[in-house]
């Protein structure tokens, strides 16, 4: 069985676009191959920056010949039918078989498709490959219509069989011939060799100073920068990011380790790392001892005479220049933050546009602060620090710094927020209230931090709902899916308790008030058309619009309201959707504790479902209690006496629900099940009261014996028909009892 050995030489592909190249380079060729019929061991992808390639192993040398019988019209058909059917089977009327049918004769086709080799059907899926590539950009060159990331050269196609001979499998692609020929490195190794296999071609592209796996450069230039910063006593700044990018740039990668000049050693660090890598793609070595940034590492594509001195000394000068910008941005900075605090950072942002729908970020900030203080009886804060540090959180936003480098945002808050004197909390929520950014970032901690970490995303959250810019499918520009996670993570990881509702309702006021007072404004201009539209005079459509503000004050509404489209329905809790996103992202969240989405709808379905640590509180219980054998059989119990309840009082039409007597136990299992009742009310009414879930859920699952007991002894619908209620009634009691601790009819199977 032959091996297939592709290579697609070109101009240097983007770093960004190598790895997506290679698997989907693998992914068509190997679907094409095998759609064709064609079948393989194994297939792997590499990307260089001037090369992609593919190695597959154990490919058949031809494909099956194929067979398939289709029947055709009636022979009494139309002739066009006839003669459409013979063309889409490739045959002639000879070629047809007559059968007999229930409903006539009928024409039936066998065709035979040949097996071809695999190196015509390799042709047109390769060619069809390249034509077709899916770059996220690609350009044009010459009189040609082929597009490529960068001008391709060269097509490298053969097929290698078990004695080791090569085979070209011929193509050719707006003039670019295939061959069994390619090249190494650049600089260091440009002329043209062939190659039979795959192991010959790495073999001979490493001594031609190509390295072929990207991987293998990775892993070479992590080992050799850190084994030159150990050297001096220094520590290499890990970035996976970065090593992926610059392992994409080379194909040969030399680590070189330089200096930076003394006067930028100041700069904090996280200043100077940032510049290196967004400006000259260097790694940041540090000391451990100080945390200091002290040198940096760059990874040169060649291997010089003087060892890189040339390489390093040019990199020292544009560097010098980076960080010299770097430094400027970093002293005019500090003169704003030590001299004003901060307060022309917060002048300017009054020009900023947060959104067009929901004001300047002044304005933001200014309702962050307002909510902030109002979190502060939930996080236990001293409101105004609570206050003062969501006033200046976002002040760096107007700092050089900042606009230099964007990802510097809260970071570098927290320098200017110390060098304007404020607090060690304030400062430190600048930094952290951004946090958290994804599922693996840490949750902050200080209650000041979380303060204006809540306030910050929920602000966010409910303007957008407000504007009605919610999530849709997979686009979410504003990423309120994260914010929604975050503000979760916050609440449960620090153990928050807090009616979500409540704040949400908090949230909407500013927009409520700024509302009313278009409403006022809007009204008497509109005051004699309202009148006729309701048919009220003005002064009592002028007493309803009143109250129905009022109303809205107390409920809220998420929808704008007007005089002229009053809908009493809709004066609902402008929270209610959001929280509905906020369980829905919660469900997300539990997935991986191995919670189930039926258990946590189960808990929602309880009164205090906007508290989310209580909320998960419950679930962990329930799903606790599920894992074991009595939970599961109380729930199928559970079921069981639901349904029968519901079924009987649909037929009689009244409501079982007046109290079952215990005098009216004939069985055992009766009785006992009225004491199993009567223990278990009392625990989890106590339990529940206490919020001590565990021991609710637990008090419920004892119930499992008795329940069953009593299913497998006496029959419900009895001919006597006070048993026949007295035992309906107890099956509410039992409904009644578990429904106390969660909402078991939410639970499925």
């Amino acid at each position: 069985m032959p091996d297939l050995l592709i290579e697609l030489f070109s101009e240097e592909i983007p770093a960004r676009m190598q790895a997506r190249a290679a698997d989907d380079l693998k992914k068509r060729m190997t679907d094409g191959m095998v759609e064709a019929g064609l079948t393989y061991a194994s297939a792997a992808g590499f990307a260089t920056p001037r090369r992609l390639t593919l190695t597959v192993e154990g490919l058949t040398a031809e494909s099956p010949t194929f067979s398939e019988e289709r029947k055709g019209p009636r022979v009494d058909a139309p002739e066009k039918a006839i003669e459409g059917f013979l063309r889409g089977a490739g045959l002639t009327r000879d070629d047809l078989e007559i059968r007999d049918e229930k409903k006539g004769q009928v024409y039936f086709a066998k065709i035979t498709k040949p097996g071809r080799p695999a190196a015509q059907i390799i042709a047109e899926v390769l060619e069809d490959t390249i034509r077709n590539f899916p770059w996220t950009k690609s350009m044009r060159w010459g009189a040609g219509s082929l597009r490529w990331a960068r001008p391709l050269h060269s097509i490298l196609c053969i097929l290698t069989d078990d004695a080791g001979e090569a085979q070209v499998v011929g193509l050719d692609v707006d003039g670019i011939a295939s061959g069994d020929t390619t090249r190494g490195h650049r600089f260091m190794a440009p002329d043209i060799f062939s190659v039979t296999s795959f192991e010959d071609y790495t073999a001979k592209l490493k001594r031609a100073h190509v390295v072929l796996d990207p991987e293998e450069r990775a892993r070479a230039i992590w080992q050799d920068a850190t084994n030159q910063a150990f050297a001096a006593g220094l520590e290499v700044v890990e970035d996976p990011g970065l090593l992926r990018e610059v392992a994409g740039l080379v194909e040969w990668p030399v680590v070189l380790m330089g200096a930076i000049d003394a006067e930028f050693l100041d700069l904090p660090p996280e200043v100077l790392q940032t510049s290196m890598k967004e400006h000259q793609k260097f790694f940041s070595v540090k000391n451990p001892k100080t945390g200091r940034i002290e040198r940096f590492i760059t990874v040169a594509n060649r291997e010089t005479a003087d060892h890189g001195a040339t390489i390093l000394a040019g990199n020292q000068k544009v560097l010098s220049a980076r960080l010299s910008d770097a430094k400027f941005f970093w002293e005019n900075d500090l003169r704003v933050a030590k001299g004003d605090q901060m307060q022309p950072w917060l002048e300017s942002l009054k020009s900023v546009t947060f959104h067009n729908k929901l004001g300047s970020q002044a304005e933001r900030i200014e309702r962050i602060a307002m909510l902030a203080q109002e979190l502060a009886d939930v996080t236990g804060v001293d409101a105004d620090a609570a206050e003062q540090a969501a006033r200046v959180a976002k002040a760096d936003l107007s700092s050089e710094m900042v606009y230099e480098f964007p990802e510097l945002q809260g970071l570098m808050g927290r320098y200017y927020s110390e060098a304007a004197g404020l607090s060690a909390e304030v400062a430190a929520a600048c930094e952290e209230h951004y946090s958290p950014l994804g599922p693996s970032d840490a949750v902050p901690t200080a209650p000041v931090s979380v303060t204006v970490a809540l306030a910050d995303k929920l602000d966010t959250l409910a303007g957008f709902w407000w504007v009605s810019e919610k999530p849709t499918g997979s686009k979410d520009p504003f990423a309120l899916r994260r914010a929604a996670l975050g503000v979760i993570r916050l609440l449960i990881e620090n153990d928050l308790r807090a009616s979500l509702l409540d704040i949400l309702l908090y949230c909407y006021s500013p927009y409520e008030s700024k509302l009313s007072f278009e409403i006022q404004q809007d009204f008497h201009e509109q005051e004699k058309t309202a009148a006729s539209f309701l048919g009220l005079s003005a002064p009592e459509l002028e007493e309803l619009r009143s109250a129905i503000i009022e109303e809205r004050k107390l409920k809220g509404t998420s929808k704008p309201f007007f005089a002229l489209n009053l809908n009493f329905n809709e004066i609902v809790h402008p929270g209610s959707d959001l929280l509905a996103f906020f369980h829905d992202r919660l469900k997300v969240f539990l997935r991986d504790e191995g919670i189930r989405h039926d258990v946590i709808d189960a808990c929602i379905a309880m009164e205090g479902n906007d508290d989310l640590a209580l909320l998960v509180k419950r679930a962990r219980a329930l799903q606790a209690v599920l894992s074991t054998e009595d939970g599961e059989n109380l729930v199928q119990g559970f079921k069981r006496a639901d349904n029968l309840l519901t079924q009987a009082e649909e037929k009689d039409g009244v409501e079982y629900s007046f109290g079952a007597d215990p005098k009216f136990a004939e069985d055992e299992t009766e009785k006992a099940l009225f004491a199993a009742l009567d223990a278990a009310d009392a625990k989890i009414a106590k339990a529940s009261k206490e919020e001590d879930f565990t021991t609710a859920m637990a008090a419920m699952a004892d119930l499992r014996g008795p329940i069953d007991a009593f299913f497998e002894a006496v029959q419900i619908n009895s001919d006597n028909e006070i048993l026949r209620r007295n035992r309906l009634n107890l099956l509410h009691k039992i409904r009644e009892i578990c429904l106390q601790a969660a909402d078991l009819r939410k639970l499925e199977g």
